[in-house]
């Protein structure tokens, strides 16, 4: 499969992309070598090759997600700058 000067065109307007000539004629080259290096590997026999669902061996390595409190809320509100009995005073941010 070759693509065209008029594929490019299309492909960059859906893209949103501008490009002047020369890059037009890179991205031609650049795309017909990708495709032929998909044709390349559509030959390959891959009849005894299973499926991959996944790039390593490894299963779930992440420790179990326990939620707790890690301070108080008296702890968390010793360090704020500006506090309100049990609540943080922050900048009014709308009118």
């Amino acid at each position: 499969m070759n693509i065209d000067i008029q594929t490019i065109r299309k492909l960059a307007h859906l893209a949103r992309l501008e490009f002047d000539e020369t890059k037009e004629q890179e991205m031609l080259q650049d795309l017909n070598k990708i495709l032929d290096w998909m044709d390349k590997l559509r030959e390959l026999d891959t009849s005894a090759v299973e499926p991959l669902t996944h790039m390593s061996e490894e299963v779930n390595v992440l420790r179990e997600d326990v939620a707790f409190n890690a301070i108080s809320h008296e702890e968390g509100l010793r360090n704020a700058p500006k506090k309100d009995s049990d609540y943080f005073r922050v900048p009014k941010v709308l009118d």
